[in-house]
């Protein structure tokens, strides 16, 4: 149990055993219909984990799925009063356990709470709930010439609730920033069932500490979020891609360098390293290059950007590009974007994969991505590199037989030596996949125990009892 939280050593787990499953049940059941309630072994099975790899999870005695706040209310109430913990999800596309069950938990799965509330041109605010998902909240906007920027690349499936939590980014941040700069407001379900109300609808506000922003990114940790007000930008045009070769990976972090340097903004900036290349190709038949060693693709969605391009294209070629080609149109513009989306996806087809978040400065990005070279011909295993190099977030992906004992261990090193070199490099261990279970150990170092102790007393405050996904980021 977290020292942090020395009371718990005595706190019933009501929710084990027959008995505790029962009172929990009935509890849940005075305030729930039917429908909301998922107790089938088969079916709260599906909801143990998310897509970590070496992430323990448990059995919840019970997967509830609200439709309202006043349902999210009553769980917590009753949670608290029996003092069961809750593990909240959404779409379960995260990559560091951060919604991975604990045994005897309520997972308070949110996903059916997928309304798109209110959508406010004017002041260029949509408000939320936290179950929509990300690209269906996007078209919805688009018809209404707005655009709310984050774009995770499972951004098909994972929800705006999940974003926040975890502080997820994307493709466009290099251009647009980050969620946290998209989130005005929002409503929170307490550890004990209050309901608040953080933040603004108003383009300004400073009064009070920033709850806002330490909610966003704090995995599920301090409250459940069930509404979201964010905010929207004016749509841009269709965005045109460059794509250019490179023989190395240092060349085109390089030209990384050479774009950020030059004052140009594009909106999206992305490398694919060779393995990343050969495994799009064979799962997809997208037709990339895969004879190039790296492969950088550069958007801009301004009225210039072929100019742009241009420019972009001249740089790439003074830091050793062997090829720049641009894009014809928005067609295949989308077909490049689309090729970088499927990058994770299809590493997994390579075998287990453990995928790492390593960000650091710009500047240093070709050492990092040197570094995994040097990591994966020690380990002995195969590590392909996908990155949002415009914003030196990386995303090393560790391929291994999970029946392989040896392969295992091997891969679990080689991530650690990932994280060690990203903080070697003045990085951090996570740009955007947040903490959860996989990467609770480096964040005591990363922060330093003075910082993870302030960190620890914010928790207390807001979760007292530690029944808010206990055993996450600390």
């Amino acid at each position: 149990m977290d020292a942090a939280y020395p009371s718990d050593a005595t706190r019933p787990d009501t929710a084990a055993g027959p008995e505790g499953r029962a009172r929990l049940l009935a509890g849940l059941r005075e305030g729930l219909p039917s429908e909301a309630l998922l107790t089938d072994p088969d079916i709260t099975a599906s909801y143990r984990t998310d897509m970590a790899s070496f992430c323990p999870a448990g059995d919840p005695a019970v997967v509830v799925v609200p439709r309202t706040v006043e349902q999210v209310q009553h769980v917590m109430r009753t949670a608290s009063a029996l003092r069961v913990p809750v593990v909240p999800q959404g779409a379960r596309t995260g990559l560091s356990g951060a919604a991975n069950a604990t045994d005897g938990c309520v997972v308070l799965s949110l996903a059916r709470m997928d309304r798109v509330l209110e959508i406010d041109p004017v002041n260029r605010i949509a408000v939320v709930e936290p179950g929509v998902v990300n690209a269906t909240l996007s078209r919805t906007l688009a018809e209404q010439g707005l655009y709310y920027p984050p774009d995770p690349s499972s951004w098909e499936q994972c929800t705006i609730g999940g974003n926040i939590g975890t502080g997820s980014g994307g493709l466009c941040c290099v251009k647009y920033g980050v969620t946290a700069e998209y989130v005005l407001g929002l409503e929170v379900v307490l550890a004990d069932g209050r309901l608040i109300s953080t933040g603004r609808r108003t383009a300004k506000g400073v009064a009070g500490y920033d709850l806002t922003r330490l909610f966003v990114g704090s995995e599920g940790s301090l409250g459940i979020v069930v509404r979201a007000v964010l905010a929207l930008r004016p749509k841009p045009n269709p965005a045109l891609v460059l794509a250019a070769e490179f023989p190395s990976g240092a060349a085109a972090c390089d030209a990384v360098c050479r774009i950020m340097e030059s004052g140009l903004v594009p909106s999206l900036l992305e490398l694919m390293d060779n393995t990343t290349i050969g495994a799009v190709n064979a799962m997809a038949q997208m037709g990339l290059p895969d004879s190039t060693q790296a492969l950088l693709l550069a958007a801009f969605d301004t009225p210039d950007a072929r100019d742009r391009l241009a420019e972009v294209g001249r740089l790439c070629l003074a830091a050793g590009a062997t090829e720049v080609v641009p894009a014809d149109d928005a067609a295949e513009s989308e077909m490049l974007l689309q090729a970088r989306r499927l990058s994770l996806v299809a590493l997994e087809t390579l075998g287990t994969t453990m995928i790492d978040d390593v960000c650091v400065p710009r500047a240093r990005l070709g050492e990092l991505i040197d570094g995994v070279a040097g990591i994966a011909e020690r380990v002995g295993l195969t590590i392909g590199v996908c990155a949002h190099a415009g914003d030196g977030n990386t995303h090393p992906v560790v391929v291994f037989d999970a029946d392989d004992p040896d392969q295992a261990r091997r891969a679990r090193e080689s991530f650690d030596e990932i994280m060690a070199l990203g903080l070697e490099l003045g990085g951090t261990i996570t740009g955007e996949h947040g903490v959860g279970v996989l990467k609770k150990e480096w964040l005591a170092r990363e922060l330093g125990p003075e910082v993870l102790e302030l960190q620890r007393g914010i928790k207390r405050v807001f979760d007292p009892l530690n029944l808010l996904n206990p055993g996450k980021v600390f």
